[in-house]
């Protein structure tokens, strides 16, 4: 059986550290080990790996080192992630003010991941986000994504 591809946001990785959210740390540690046994292909962009870097000490550390535990494809920056970023702004999905949250979407939607795993319910993991994801896919031809916390991905049995 294929895989599933996964793309993680920052706020999956900054939640394995997290202990204001332990509810949510500790559902992000289970996923991580399900990742660590390579249940799913994972994607980690640009964005994200900018986004651990700007952590003051020793937050930072302790995220890159989780992130050396797991294989994972590493989602530059590409013109075609730049355009569909600036088509999100532009059908007033998510405003400018957050394009790195559009540059997250856009870069698990040319890698053609199956899912996009974040916490942020502000911005990501929102109806009107998943709702107009659904159509500026449908409108240039890609593939639909899901977007989802990763508490809802997790084998927990």
């Amino acid at each position: 059986m294929r895989r599933q591809k996964i793309y993680l946001d920052t706020s999956v990785i900054s939640h394995l550290d997290q202990l204001d959210a332990p509810d949510k740390m500790n559902d992000t540690l289970v996923l991580w080990e399900e990742i660590k046994q390579g249940l799913y292909e994972v994607y980690i962009s640009e964005v994200t790996m900018n986004e651990v870097m700007a952590n003051g000490e020793p937050k930072q550390s302790t995220l890159l080192e989780y992130i050396s535990e797991i294989d994972y494809v590493f989602a530059h920056l590409t013109d075609e992630i730049i355009a569909y970023a600036d088509k999100i702004v532009e059908t007033e999905i998510l405003s400018d003010k957050h394009y790195d949250d559009c540059l997250h979407i856009a870069c698990a939607v040319i890698n053609e991941c199956h899912i996009l795993l974040s916490w942020n319910f502000k911005h990501i993991v929102k109806v009107k986000t998943v709702n107009g994801i659904k159509m500026v896919n449908a409108m240039l031809g890609y593939r639909e994504i899901g977007i989802f916390p990763p508490n809802m991905l997790i084998e927990r049995g």
